[in-house]
């Protein structure tokens, strides 16, 4: 196992309780140190906490010191805070994991607990983050633990002084810019003069907020089962719960789409204006949201604006395409590629595959749908299909003028191979 180790007292005083326990069964620690080049002590705390587990080590303990660098600084009007904490978290992770580790012992005690729940109140934070800190979360294949998540401060205060354990005090906790910082020294100190049990009353009210947390998470669960697919929201649906529960599930699904908590700006505003029929847009984060047809989707922004739409009318006919071959068949100038395999029933026949001319759509374009069928405008082929606008991307694939492949519908029914023909199948990929 690994403890999470500064050189500070909670955390010199959780690594000599481990290497306690540790000793008797055989196990060793070590010591995890990030030196994150912030502050110009940061050297002095490195070398307090090497020559500390090597005497430890001197002496028997089953300790061994491990620090790494963190590269990079803030950027403008980020918060240092909040990089820090996230640059700490990937430096503690890669350590441990390169050890063959995945159990890491943060030192956070009640005291920590309750001012997070604090400054996440103060912030205006929802249910998770009331929940402040979990007593142990498995993340990327670590397990982060906080044994002492319930130990006051009073008592690791106590354990550092019987144990006369040498420590680094972190300047820094003095700095009124960071607001942690301005909790403590001004605000913490009258909190509990006036309500003495102000720490473990609020380190409880955490705890209920993890519980609700938990319950929220699990009733999104069935909610999304009734009313999203892998790709989309079903607008009617999710409009039928309570508006308490249209936010959760809303919350929800945002996260898995976009992999990221939505901002409560975007959640309350989606909720007034998400329409049940009809089509609207959203920038959402690094995406944008689409309602069409009564389904909400999310869609990733990560290509330029210029390749996502589709080339003009007056765009030159391309050249003549081999597409006969299976593989993935790159058109960088049509923002895409067209994957080619070997079926054997309703493809392409290989012949007509190896002399396709993609172009762009034009006002006579006709598209059959299936056998029997009339042949109609692709506008029309794709509304009765409830292909969406930014789903329409890519070029028509024709042969002798008329049309054989078009993104979204597929291809035409009068290209079909017959039974026994050797063909293949196609389908366009817009490059997001």
């Amino acid at each position: 196992m690994a403890v999470a180790f500064s050189g500070g007292r909670d955390s010199t005083a959780l690594l000599h309780a481990t290497l306690a326990a540790a000793e008797p069964l055989g196990l060793k620690v070590i010591a995890l140190h990030v030196h994150h080049g912030l502050n110009a002590a940061a050297d002095r705390w490195l070398a307090h906490g090497e020559a500390l587990c090597r005497r430890w080590a001197r002496r028997g303990r089953p300790v061994e010191f491990v620090a790494t660098r963190v590269a990079g600084r803030p950027g403008p009007g980020e918060s240092v805070e909040a990089w820090a904490r996230q640059a700490r978290y990937r430096a503690l992770r890669a350590m441990a994991l390169a050890r063959g580790i995945d159990l890491v012992l943060l030192a956070h005690h009640r005291r920590d607990q309750a001012e997070t729940f604090l400054l996440q109140a103060l912030r205006g934070g929802g249910v998770a983050g009331l929940a402040a800190m979990p007593v142990q979360v498995r993340r990327e294949a670590v397990t982060w633990a906080r044994p002492w998540l319930e130990m006051p401060r009073e008592a690791i205060d106590a354990y550092v002084r019987r144990h006369r354990l040498a420590h680094i005090e972190d300047d820094s906790n003095a700095d009124p810019r960071f607001a942690r910082n301005r909790l403590r020294l001004r605000l913490w100190p009258a909190l509990v003069d006036t309500f003495p049990e102000a720490e473990a009353a609020l380190a409880g009210a955490a705890r209920w907020a993890q519980e609700a947390a938990v319950a929220l998470a699990e009733g999104a669960e069935v909610d999304l089962a009734a009313a999203a697919d892998e790709a989309s929201l079903d607008i009617a649906a999710w409009r039928a719960l309570s508006a308490a529960r249209q936010g959760n599930v809303l919350r929800a699904w945002l996260r898995r789409m976009s992999g990221r908590a939505a901002p409560a700006s975007l959640v309350r505003r989606l909720l007034r204006e998400v329409p049940a029929k009809g089509s609207m847009r959203w920038p959402a984060g690094d995406g944008e949201l689409r309602s069409y047809r009564g389904r909400l989707r999310y869609e990733p922004a990560t290509e330029p604006a210029a390749a996502k739409a589709l080339p003009s009318r007056s765009a030159p006919t391309g050249s003549p395409l081999d597409l006969g071959r299976p593989g993935i068949h790159e058109l960088a100038e049509w923002g895409g590629a067209i994957e080619v395999r070997r079926v054997v029933s309703d493809g392409l026949p290989v012949a007509l595959a190896a002399c396709l001319t993609p172009r762009a759509r034009a006002p006579g374009d006709r598209f059959q749908a299936g056998a029997g069928r009339p042949p109609r405008s692709l506008k029309l082929q794709f509304q009765a299909a409830g292909v969406p606008a930014w789903e329409r991307r890519g070029p028509v694939f024709c042969a002798d003028g008329l049309t054989v492949f078009v993104p979204g519908l597929g291809i035409d029914a009068r290209a079909r191979a017959v039974a026994g023909e050797p063909q293949v199948s196609l389908a366009w990929h817009a490059r997001r």
